[in-house]
């Protein structure tokens, strides 16, 4: 059997990172992208085969596909979907371009990638995709609310995709963890001081604890996992006879999916305010 190919996004740390080493040592042909050319360098100098690919940008993306298909003569075994980030903020305090830049790298650009990878499977006859949601796919929390309509959208979008590709021999699965050690904590907290004006916000004081928790270590947090437990997941939704649909990650994943499911709307937002 020949090399699998996978195009992993967001590998600059994290559980990009560690999916895109994880799977190299089991013999896939990774490629690790990112966004900055400094990630890109470092990667390469951890052996991975990384290319810059930037979300932002559907030139980037479609640069960045080309360079993949002439190294593997025209195929793509299976993407990733993983790169995005968080940008806290109340609803009231978010400006509008920022919520349009949320959207441009957690689910824009992601579709716009998308789309082009399911060419190569349809032309090729096999493929499969695996879009890394979260727990803020299917329950809001406060101050978190860009981040939660860009996965609540991937959610929409991805389940859309598996129905209209039932018959065809691509399959498609969402990841949904809960808290992960990575860097999302200290991106999300650089992305808020720089976009929003907390502190002259009616929810400062709020904020001032959300800022709080954002600048804390990553791990610190009860519940959180490390990234192999997606890794895990992921491995299941690439090489499992029948790939499941969704892999939650976490006990706060699993737990708030068994909530959802029983209390009322107002039980719920009672507990999840305290988020």
């Amino acid at each position: 059997m020949s090399q699998k190919s996978i195009l992993i996004t967001g590998c600059s740390s994290g559980i990009g990172q560690h999916a895109a080493q994880a799977l190299q040592q089991r013999g896939y042909r990774v490629f690790a992208t990112a966004r900055k050319q400094v990630d890109v360098d470092s990667l390469n100098q951890k052996g991975l085969e990384s290319i810059q690919l930037d979300l932002d940008s559907q030139s980037s993306i479609e640069q960045a596909l080309e360079e993949i298909l002439q190294r593997t003569n025209g195929t793509l075994d299976f993407l990733f979907n993983n790169g995005a980030y968080g940008q806290p903020g109340a609803i009231e305090d978010l400006p509008t371009e920022v919520l349009r830049q949320q959207f441009e790298s957690n689910v824009f650009g992601w579709h716009h990638l998308t789309r082009k990878v399911l060419k190569v499977m349809r032309q090729q006859g096999h493929g499969r995709i695996v879009q890394n949601s979260s727990v803020l796919g299917f329950v809001c929390m406060p101050y978190r609310g860009a981040y939660n309509a860009s996965k609540f959208a991937i959610e929409g979008l991805t389940d859309t995709l598996r129905l209209e590709l039932k018959d065809s021999p691509i399959k498609v699965s969402l990841i949904e963890p809960g808290p992960i050690i990575s860097q999302f904590r200290a991106n999300a907290a650089a992305k808020f001081k720089q976009n929003i004006d907390w502190q002259a916000s009616l929810h400062v004081e709020n904020y001032k604890a959300q800022l709080e928790r954002l600048e804390k270590a990553e791990g610190t947090t009860t519940f959180t996992l490390g990234p192999e437990e997606v890794t895990a997941k992921l491995i299941h939704a690439l090489e499992s006879k029948k790939p499941k649909a969704r892999y939650r990650v976490t006990f706060p994943t699993y737990l708030f999916a068994l909530l959802k499911r029983l209390l009322t709307t107002q039980a719920m937002d009672r507990l999840l305010v305290k988020g």
